[in-house]
Formats: C-alpha cells, sequence, structure tokens
C-alpha cells in the first residue's frame, strides 16, 4: 500500500485493479426482450474496462414482461405463504454462500470499496431474514371490531396488488434491486424491474439466484436500457411502482403514477444533516461523522452532508475530524483495507468538482481534499471537508452526493434544529449526545434520525420504518410498511341473526330514537 506524502492529502491504497467476474455472459440471456435488439456496454467505473453488455429493451418488451408477469402472479397467489417463504430463505442462503463473485461484480459495476459491497450483500440478507420471519404476521386476516358486537364478524385482509414495478439506482445495485423485490414477492405480487443503465449485472445475478432458490421464472423480469424511454411504459403496465433516485425524477414519476391512480413509493433525496452537541464525545462523533458523510463515496441518500457543531466544542470537532478524514484510504480492489473507492461516473465527478469549485470561488475553505485523483482512477475524488459555506453556494442547499461535507459553528440546540431542517429535503438526521440526543432528535424533520451514530443504525432496524419527509420521498420501505405497501386491504364483513338498519316490523324512527340512545352510551365510555 502505497501513500500520500503532501499535508492535508488523504492515504491512497491502490492495491491491485479489480477485474470484472468473466463468467457473466450468460446474464443478458436473462433480459424480457425481444430478438435483435442492439446491446449497450456497462463500464466499470474503476478503470473503464468492460463489464459486459445487455439489451436496450423498447417500451413493448416492457409490456410483454409485464403481462408475463401477471400471468406468473395468478399462479404465485395461490402458493402458500410457507413455500413463498422458503425461496426467499435459500435465497438468503446463496447470498452468503456466493459472497466473492457478489462482491466481485458489485465493485466492478459500482467502483465501491469491498467494505462498501459487503455492506449491500449484508443488507439483502438481512432483509431476506427479516421478511421471511414476519410476513406471517403481517400478511395473515386480522379481525377487527364489527358494527354491531356479536351481530358483525369483520376481517380485514390483505391482497397482492398484482404487477409492482420497481426502478432502482446505480449507487446500491444489489440491495436496492432485491429490498423491495422481496416483500413484494411473499406478498403474492410479480415484479418487473428497470436497473440503472450503469449497473445492470448485479440486478441479473440476483435474479439468476432467486431463479436458483425457486422462484418461477417469469415471475420476476427484467428489463434493461433507458429510464425516460422504459420508465413510462413500466408505470402503464403496472399495479404499484417502488422508485429509489432523484427528488426531481421522483416528482416526474409520481406524476405519471397519479395518471392511472396506482400506488407509489419513493425514497428521494437528502441533504442530511449531522448534529454535534456540546456534551458529545468529540473522537466518537468525528469518527462516527467521518463514517457517516464518506461511506460509499458520498454516494449514499442517507449519508451526511452538513455538519453543524455547538461552539463550544466546534475548533475540536474541526481538528479530530479532519484527521479521521485524511486517515481515510483511498483505492481500488478487492483489499479490506481500502476504506473508500471511486465515484461512479463522470456525471457524479462533474457534479462533485463543480459543488467544491463553486464554494471555493465565492469565500468557502477547503479544509482538507478537495480534488480529484485520477492517480487511483477516472472517477476518484478526495474526501472532501469546507468551512465557510454560505447560503449563495450551489453546495449549501442541492444535494452533492459525494464526497463533501460542509462544517458549521452554531451557538447553540436550539439554531443547530432550525438550520438543519432549513431544507426542502427531509430523509436522515445525525446527533451526537451523552444526554440530550432524544430531544434533539424529536424536533427534526426527517424520517429517520440516529442518535451517536451516522445512518447504519436506522436503516438496519429493518423491523421500523425507513423513508422521508418533504422532498425526500412518499412511502415508507422496511418494518410493516414495506411489506403492506404491495397489498390491498379487504375488509369482508358478516352479518348475523339482524340486519344493520331498522329490524322487520320496527318504526324507523323508533329504531333511530334506539341508535342515538346507543351512541350517547358510547360516548360517556372511557
Amino acid at each position: 500500500m502505497t501513500s500520500t506524502t503532501e499535508p492535508g492529502t488523504t492515504p491512497a491504497a491502490t492495491g491491485h485493479r479489480l477485474a470484472a467476474p468473466a463468467n457473466l455472459y450468460h446474464l443478458p440471456d436473462l433480459v424480457t426482450c425481444g430478438p435483435g435488439r442492439p446491446t449497450q456496454d456497462s463500464h466499470s467505473p474503476l478503470d473503464g474496462s468492460t463489464v459486459g453488455a445487455v439489451p436496450v429493451c423498447t417500451p413493448d418488451d416492457v409490456a410483454a414482461a409485464v403481462e408475463s408477469a401477471r400471468a406468473a402472479q395468478r399462479e404465485w397467489a395461490a402458493v402458500p405463504l410457507r413455500e413463498r417463504r422458503a425461496v426467499v430463505g435459500r435465497f438468503h442462503a446463496l447470498l452468503l454462500q456466493r459472497e466473492a463473485g457478489i462482491l466481485d461484480l458489485v465493485q466492478a459495476e459500482s467502483g465501491k470499496s469491498r467494505l462498501n459491497a459487503f455492506e449491500e450483500l449484508a443488507d439483502a440478507a438481512l432483509t431476506a431474514a427479516y421478511y421471511r420471519r414476519t410476513a406471517g404476521r403481517f400478511l395473515r386476516p386480522a379481525r377487527r371490531t364489527g358494527a354491531a358486537p356479536g351481530l358483525t364478524r369483520t376481517v380485514e385482509y390483505r391482497l397482492p396488488k398484482g404487477v409492482v414495478g420497481i426502478i432502482s439506482p446505480w449507487n446500491y445495485p444489489l440491495t436496492l434491486a432485491v429490498s423491495d423485490a422481496i416483500p413484494a414477492l411473499l406478498a403474492g405480487n410479480a415484479c418487473v424491474l428497470k436497473p440503472d443503465s450503469q449497473t445492470p449485472f448485479t440486478a441479473l445475478l440476483a435474479l439468476e439466484l432467486l431463479r436458483e432458490a425457486g422462484l418461477p421464472r417469469d415471475l420476476f423480469q427484467i428489463v434493461t436500457g433507458e429510464g425516460p424511454t422504459l420508465g413510462p411504459a413500466l408505470i402503464s403496465g403496472v399495479d404499484f411502482l417502488m422508485f429509489t433516485g432523484s427528488s426531481g425524477t421522483g416528482k416526474i414519476v409520481a406524476q405519471q403514477c397519479a395518471e392511472r391512480l396506482i400506488g407509489f413509493s419513493g425514497e428521494l433525496g437528502g441533504k442530511n444533516a449531522t448534529l454535534v452537541l456540546a456534551d458529545a464525545v468529540l473522537d466518537k462523533a468525528a469518527r462516527g461523522a467521518a463514517q457517516g458523510c464518506f461511506s460509499n463515496s458520498g454516494q449514499l441518500c442517507i449519508s451526511m452532508e452538513r455538519i453543524y457543531v455547538h461552539r463550544a466544542v466546534f475548533e475540536d470537532f474541526l481538528a479530530t475530524f479532519t484527521a479521521h478524514v485524511e486517515g481515510i484510504r483511498l483505492g481500488s480492489g478487492p483489499g479490506w483495507d481500502i476504506d473508500m473507492g471511486s465515484l461512479t461516473g463522470q456525471r457524479q465527478l462533474d457534479r462533485v468538482s463543480a459543488h467544491v469549485e463553486d464554494a471555493r470561488a465565492k469565500g468557502a475553505r477547503v479544509i482538507t481534499g478537495g480534488r480529484p485523483r485520477p492517480d487511483l482512477g477516472p472517477y476518484f475524488y478526495e474526501p472532501t471537508i469546507l468551512t465557510g459555506v454560505t447560503g449563495e453556494m450551489v453546495v449549501a442547499r442541492e444535494e452533492t452526493f459525494g464526497p463533501v461535507v460542509a462544517v458549521y459553528q452554531v451557538e447553540d440546540n436550539d439554531e443547530a434544529v432550525a438550520l438543519a431542517n432549513d431544507s426542502h429535503y427531509g430523509l436522515n438526521a445525525s446527533v451526537w449526545s451523552a444526554r440530550h440526543g432524544q430531544d434533539v432528535a424529536r424536533r427534526l424533520l426527517a424520517g429517520t434520525v440516529n442518535i451517536n451514530d451516522g445512518y447504519s443504525a436506522a436503516w438496519a432496524s429493518h423491523d421500523a420504518p425507513m423513508g422521508g419527509m418533504k422532498d425526500s420521498g412518499v412511502g415508507r420501505r422496511h418494518g410493516k410498511e414495506g411489506i403492506l405497501k404491495y397489498t390491498e386491504a379487504q375488509t369482508v364483513a358478516q352479518q348475523r341473526l339482524v340486519p344493520v338498519g331498522p329490524p322487520p316490523g320496527m318504526a324507523n324512527q323508533r329504531y333511530t330514537r334506539m341508535v342515538k340512545g346507543a351512541l350517547m352510551l358510547m360516548g360517556r365510555l372511557r
């Protein structure tokens, strides 16, 4: 491992180049498309090498995928839940058995470090294990209080939506391809997935493992190609859509879903804030903030891009935080000692560079980082800390989605909360405090808040809902919400002995007086 020697720069663990796995030639055959379609290459951001080529599907291919998935779904919905759970259990085992090959592919397609790739695999496995264990509890019929106790038997059933469309992004190509599909499948649905064009092979490998685990062939299908072409075609055919991506695109997708009155759930953008209070344990806060800001090269919807630090500890925190950030090891390859990998492409590199240069030109101070690293690969960029960021700088309010964080000094907790909430986004937040974390967390307008952690504690709590407020999303994944959103609630009420209404022979006025008396009695009950 080599290290840079310039002051204020980040050590580089260059390691060995990670070659794309050589046994991917069969995966494009899993794409649902017609014959003779042109193909599109997928390139590794690590060195520009070709991972493989997949067909460019058409809207007609999407329609065919939805149609065949719908036919398969009718049979799948009749399969006992224990058999669906068994498929998911076998998939969970295959994920862990095929670890090395999966990590190689995730790294080759996304450019992330081995550790970050493993976090994807672990999350997909945890999701599978969680819903395999809890699906029966969430989906079983539930007795509800009837209209007339003792006379009305009311039961709530959960029916599958039908065909669920999923549009997944490039930053987490494994976990975001399957973590939404698993609960949808367990609920009795079929799925049609449109993965990002940059990372199709990871999704295809996941599909192959699901079929090896026993999932019926047509039940989960993948179409590959450009989102603006295939997205509307997918929305026009499915019964529910799950989208993960930018807030701007999410609003367009939501409008298209609204035109058909189909359900929509979206995890969208974030400009997430970390709050370091006066009583924080500074070394833990600095170490945790570094992980929360720069995991996956900052290409994480729930990572931190703003840090508000109490004035009493600002200088000490900044010094300690900077030391941790300058210790982050950049590089590519299968080594476990690499902390941060590459950005995923030129578009991300251009965006990160533009945000930093705009801030620098307008007076912000670059504490560390602030430059690309072409010596490591075409899209590497150093983890960057900025201070002196003001409202006219792009980086102050727009999501960077890269390894850049702005650190601000605040007078007290009230100012920190007000500034953290002063955003169109509300996805995730982090609070570092020994005594006041709960009080401050409850005041933050974010779907998830982590105390003395950056994002992992809330995200990995799979039994709790995860999603955003404001422009950061609609709906939730994880927990019971993450599976019930793929169902329709059906109420079946059976009336016994007497009907709801005046019984035969009773005058209407007498009946209404009797009902009124009952209502008055119910109002007095505690």
